[in-house]
């Protein structure tokens, strides 16, 4: 990698991480899965010692800011196009919340998968 190539990546860097300062500042959803990153990262360890557990558990989470970072990336440009009522983008922004649906889903049953085969033992 040349030096344009180590500029072009720090830029993107930077950029990245303006996207996820703005985010912060003006996503409350966006907010609220950070504390349940925040939560689930010690917590995955204290769940399972096995590292590709721990991998699925932590990853799932980050899954779901990576698909929140897409669905407000959606919703921001499309009010930047109208903020008139339109059909075609309120299924384009429904959309966007049905992923996010579907990642709270897999993670939900990942966790839950986890939370099980911990404490299943102990129960029965």
């Amino acid at each position: 990698m040349g030096a344009d190539g180590v500029k072009r990546l720090w830029r993107a860097t930077i950029n990245s991480w303006h996207g996820l300062v703005a985010a912060t500042q003006s996503e409350q959803a966006f907010r609220e899965e950070l504390v349940a990153l925040a939560i689930g990262v010690p917590l995955a360890f204290v769940l399972t010692a096995d590292v590709g557990k721990r991998f699925a558990l932590i990853g799932t989470l980050v899954f779901i800011l990576i698909v929140e970072l897409l669905n407000t990336a959606i919703e921001k440009l499309s009010d930047r196009i109208t903020l008139d009522h339109d059909p075609t983008l309120k299924r384009i922004k429904d959309m966007g919340s049905a992923a996010i649906f579907l990642s709270l889903l897999l993670t939900g049953a990942v966790w839950l998968w986890a939370l099980v085969e911990r404490f299943w033992p102990v129960l029965g």
